[in-house]
């Protein structure tokens, strides 16, 4: 599987989104470098609350930009970052992949990826009604999360828009993504 980097966003204060950026740096065990949600233990304010000692296992937040298509044919305009992805791709299923499938992004960094992104009412917040259409139920009554996937840095290195992605499936049997 392949795809491509279409844009890469950061922020380092607490924000809904994410401003694009030319280039980000992935920092092993870490995340994205200068992001807020860069850290060894949780970042998200609804998880330090919780335990502030649990690993982040978020370090990373990727979407895939067939979303956004998906999205304005349901009248909602969205662009990268502002879901507050840091990584936005084309060319790859991200919501199908297993957990611990790594991403490689451009020449060096490498993503594990821990589950999906568990969609919050701060995305009301950003575009009325925009949660709907993000979070749903699948036939069997089961809810489908689109809003993209998480992972962990195991290799740093920078990554640009027009880099290349690549999926390496671990071995199976493989354990479909659940919420982090």
């Amino acid at each position: 599987m392949s795809g491509t980097v279409t844009a890469v966003s950061s922020n380092g204060a607490y924000a809904f989104t994410k401003p694009n950026r030319d280039v980000i740096r992935l920092l092993p065990g870490l995340g994205v470098e200068g992001d807020v949600h860069a850290g060894v233990t949780v970042k998200h304010r609804s998880r330090v609350a919780q335990d502030p000692t649990q690993p982040n296992l978020r370090q990373v937040h990727l979407i895939h930009g067939e979303l956004f298509d998906e999205l304005a044919e349901a009248g909602f305009t969205v662009a990268p970052g502002q879901l507050g992805e840091n990584v936005t791709t084309r060319g790859v299923d991200l919501l199908a992949l297993p957990t611990g499938a790594l991403l490689h992004l451009g020449a060096d960094a490498v993503v594990e990826v821990t589950g999906l992104r568990n969609p919050c009412a701060q995305i009301d917040g950003f575009r009325a009604g925009l949660l709907k259409q993000v979070v749903g139920r699948d036939a069997s009554g089961q809810v489908v999360r689109k809003a993209g996937i998480m992972g962990v840095v195991l290799a740093g290195g920078e990554i640009r828009p027009g880099d290349p992605l690549t999926v390496t499936l671990p071995d199976g049997p493989h354990r479909p993504l659940e919420r982090v």
